[in-house]
């Protein structure tokens, strides 16, 4: 079988766990280069999963003729710039959220890989939870009925780092998994309208630095659906991630914080096992995602999420940042 030869741009956590899925979890895709600016964490995985070619500088990964697709897992302030390089370059992309910060360059991202022709999958992994997408075909085939109110969260179990996380990241980088979750709950209908709260209530003592480790967002749809979407930088239970959705004729309840199903009842209490990683928790879902991009690249099919997907959830957290600086309702731009 002709695999799909994959070169990775990013070298970090995220990046790690793609290469690693590319190079032992799927049969259909080789890791052929890896590419970080760092170039000692690019050799370290690349030593680890037997990839011979090492690039310190993205762009000469991209000129590699081997390479048919990339991964993107680098900032994400650079995340726009890569993809309109490697579609220019003809190169499949695989770009973690979000696809772009400002509309302008989602539009220009969209516009070039259109122009290109190739294929382009943004990392939306809850799209790939079974649950998730079993819901999001009973709500297609009405089986709850017009949805009426729905509610997507993400907790991530510590905040570390906190000096470093860039302003606006709850909203740019983590919520965005949620609205980009609740767009894909309520099909079909448009974000319109934003309110968002947001403050530092883990680390106050940061908050005159830009950091907001805690928000609530409230979203209006076309359809007349309200949704919340919700964030935390610290739930010491474990990372959470679960999403609700209450129709007319029923509710679907999706996502969990338990690492499975089995519940453990003693003496002490009633008490299960959770997970202090995402990749642990939706670990399928991470697999599952890059499955699909091998298989869009290889069979040339066209797949959610895309890039018009992602500017959507973007419109939403911009809209978020607009709403918590004038402290009002912000509209959504699409």
């Amino acid at each position: 079988m002709n695999k799909i030869k994959i070169g990775l741009i990013g070298a970090g956590r995220i990046g790690t766990f793609h290469g690693t899925t590319v190079a032992k979890r799927l049969e259909n895709t080789e890791l052929v280069a890896i590419s970080d600016p760092f170039k000692l964490n690019a050799e370290k995985l690349a030593s680890e999963l037997k990839v011979n070619k090492v690039y310190e500088n993205p762009n000469d990964l991209l000129a590699d003729d081997e390479v048919e697709a990339v991964i993107i897992a680098t900032p994400a302030k650079t995340h726009s710039s890569l993809v309109i390089a490697a579609a220019k370059a003809n190169k499949s992309v695989f770009c973690e959220k979000p696809m772009a910060t400002n509309l302008k360059d989602a539009n220009n991202v969209i516009n070039v890989v259109q122009n290109a022709g190739v294929k382009l999958q943004i990392g939306f992994n809850r799209r790939f939870v079974d649950e998730f997408k079993q819901a999001e075909n009973e709500i297609r085939q009405k089986c709850i009925g017009k949805p009426q109110t729905l509610r997507s969260l993400t907790r991530d179990p510590v905040l570390n780092n906190a000096e470093k996380i860039p302003k606006w990241t709850i909203f740019l980088e983590t919520l965005i998994h949620d609205f980009d979750t609740l767009n894909f709950l309520n099909p079909d209908a448009i974000p319109v309208s934003v309110y968002a709260s947001a403050d530092a209530l883990i680390r106050p003592d940061l908050k005159e630095h830009g950091l907001l480790d805690t928000a609530i967002v409230t979203i209006k749809y076309s359809n007349g659906a309200i949704a919340i979407a919700e964030a935390s930088f610290q739930a010491v239970y474990g990372y959470d991630v679960r999403a609700e959705v209450l129709g007319l004729e029923g509710m679907l309840k999706m996502g969990s914080s338990s690492v499975n199903s089995m519940i453990r009842y003693t003496k002490g209490g009633v008490n299960f096992d959770t997970s202090r990683k995402d990749t642990d928790l939706l670990f399928n879902a991470y697999v599952n995602e890059m499955h699909q991009f091998s298989n869009d690249v290889k069979y040339d099919n066209i797949s959610s999420p895309t890039g018009e997907d992602a500017k959507k959830a973007l419109a939403i957290a911009l809209a978020c940042i607009e709403s918590v600086k004038k402290n009002s309702e912000a509209i959504v731009e699409l």
